[in-house]
């Protein structure tokens, strides 16, 4: 499957990873970041984390299995610190 990821020019397709995400850059550009699986026989398994821009791979980030849910935790956390209050109930 693909897919023109937003903030990319028009006509310009991504290949979906199998498993995973493909993320836009708030900033645009063509930017986008990748995050894929990969369960190849005799390795552990690992996550890929790749930074894209103009159709071409600029960094990657190989985190291993055991650490995901760190990288998860540190996400849920910024959201719990940038929530809105909830507005006070009616008297």
């Amino acid at each position: 499957m693909r897919v023109s990821p937003s903030g990319s020019e028009k006509g310009q397709l991504l290949a979906l990873p199998a498993s995973g995400a493909v993320l836009a850059d708030q900033r645009g550009d063509s930017r986008w970041m990748r995050v894929t699986w990969h369960d190849d026989p005799g390795d552990a398994p690992l996550v890929v984390l790749s930074i894209w821009r103009d159709g071409k791979c600029s960094a990657t980030l190989r985190l291993a299995r055991a650490d995901v849910p760190a990288l998860v935790s540190a996400l849920v956390d910024g959201l719990s610190d940038t929530a809105p209050e909830a507005p006070p109930p009616p008297s």
